[in-house]
Formats: structure tokens, sequence, C-alpha cells
């Protein structure tokens, strides 16, 4: 089913580079389509060099109605946008931009919220459990952030770099009451393991983890977008664990950034039949 453009249809954009694997735009579209939305998603593809004067170029069209963000953007459009919202100011990142009527751009993220909320809608609960997240990059800041807030009862972060790590556990446990701490990327005796790296994206990676210490209870989170299961998603089925890969917390991410976008009515629809 593919979007009717008219010349009041309102256009978002997904900007970053490189675009070829991204599935924002096709997702987005069908829901739009479903919904019989007068709207569209396009891929704009945008190099580091270039974003001043992509920025520059499309303030000026009026019907632009909001940008997704992707990667290598999401740090430097926080000098971009107009207002933050509080989860950029959190997190320090952005990675979907409303463009309201009076010509302000609003920028929020909802990488760590999607994988939290992608994760409930697949029937897991983080209320009460002990948590490993390894990678305390962009997608892993974030979504340290929102385990913590969904009631984790601990949270352990491992990054290859412990300044960066250090730096996101201290912040996050200002935050509440979850125990967080720095450690060694163990698996075992926690309730989930999220990868929050790019390890898996390919197929000489390196594991994130030893696989021999899940266990069977263990829930095993890769936020990697695939095809096929990654390997750390194949090695933790066959040691009995419950896995999901990135698409839960893609269609998380699309159903929040929707609502902020002003498309309460999809958002309602979907967010219990998606």
């Amino acid at each position: 089913m593919h979007p009717r453009i008219t010349g009041s249809t309102r256009i978002y954009g997904l900007i970053g580079a490189p675009l070829k694997s991204a599935k924002s735009p096709m997702l987005l579209n069908k829901l739009f389509a479903e919904a019989q939305s007068n709207a569209v998603c396009i891929p704009l593809e945008v190099g580091p060099g270039d974003l001043a004067d992509f920025v520059r170029g499309i303030r000026a069209v009026s019907n632009l109605a909001g940008l997704l963000v992707t990667m290598p953007h999401k740090q430097s459009m926080l000098d971009v946008v107009d207002v933050l919202h509080p989860t950029a100011r959190q997190i320090g990142a952005i990675n979907v931009i409303r463009c309201d009527n009076d010509g302000r751009w609003v920028g929020a993220v909802f990488d760590g919220l999607g994988c939290v909320l992608g994760m409930q809608r697949e029937g897991i609960t983080l209320l009460g459990k002990s948590v490993l997240l390894i990678g305390a990059g962009g997608s892993g800041r974030a979504i340290a952030f929102a385990v913590a807030a969904a009631g984790a009862r601990s949270l352990i972060i491992s990054d290859l770099d412990p300044h960066r790590a250090l730096d996101l556990a201290q912040c996050v446990a200002k935050e509440g009451p979850c125990a967080v701490h720095v450690g060694p990327a163990d698996a075992a005796g926690h309730d989930i393991v999220i990868n929050a790296t790019p390890l898996g994206m390919n197929p000489n990676d390196p594991m994130p983890i030893d696989a021999k210490q899940l266990a069977p209870t263990t829930v095993v989170v890769d936020i990697i977008t695939r095809s096929e299961p990654t390997a750390l998603l194949l090695e933790a089925q066959s040691r009995g664990c419950r896995t999901l890969d990135g698409h839960p917390m893609h269609v998380g991410q699309a159903l929040l950034a929707l609502s902020f976008l002003g498309f309460e009515d999809i958002e309602h629809r979907y967010s219990s039949g998606l």
C-alpha cells in the first residue's frame, strides 16, 4: 500500500548516512497509508559535513512537518533545534524533530523509551529485574535511563570505554532508586541482558558477551534489526532463553514518535495490535 501524495501532503524526512538499511520510512509509510493520513516519510541521506547546508535549506520548506534523525546526527542536532524535549536534555541526543506551525523545531529522543515499550508489548516487564546493559553509546545511554525509570532493581553498565560507562552510571543513579553500577559484560545472574552495541551487525563480529554464562531464564534483547537473528540471539535461543531482536524497539520508537508528531490517532490505533 503506497501513500497518496497531494499538494497538501505533510512531509517527514529521515536524515542520516548511510540509509540503505533504514526501516523507518517503510514502517511509517505503511502506518500512514493504513490510517489514510495525508503524510509521507522519505529518506534524506545527509553526511556529517553537509548538515549545516541541509538545515539552512530545509527550514525554507513550509510543509516539512518533522524529521527522524539517525547516525551521525543525533548529537549534532542538539545545536540545531529551537526547543529540547525533556528526553533530549536528559540523554544528550535527538532522534525525532517536530516542526511546529510557528517555525520552531522541537527535538526529542525515544530510543530508550521505545526499547522499554517494545519489551512491554512483548510481555516482558523490567519491574524488579536485574539488567545487564552492554554499550553506553547513544542508544545505550537512552536505554539505561529508560530501564531505570521502568522499575529495574539493578542495572550493570558495561562498555569498552570505562569512563563513558561510569559517567552514564552516575547520571542514571541520580534519577531514582535503581542500583546502577559499572561492571563486566558478565551475563551470569541477570534477568535481562540488552546488547546496545553494533556487535552483530556484521557476520564476523565478536560476541558482546560469553553466551555460556546465559541461564535459560534470562531474557536476551539485541537492539540490532536484521532479517536474520544475530549470533547472540541464536546462541541465546540454543540455551533456552527468550529473545527479542530490534523490531519491538523499532515499533516502540515509531509509536512514541507518532504521538510526539501529533498522530495520536495512529498511535492509539496501533498501540495494542501492531
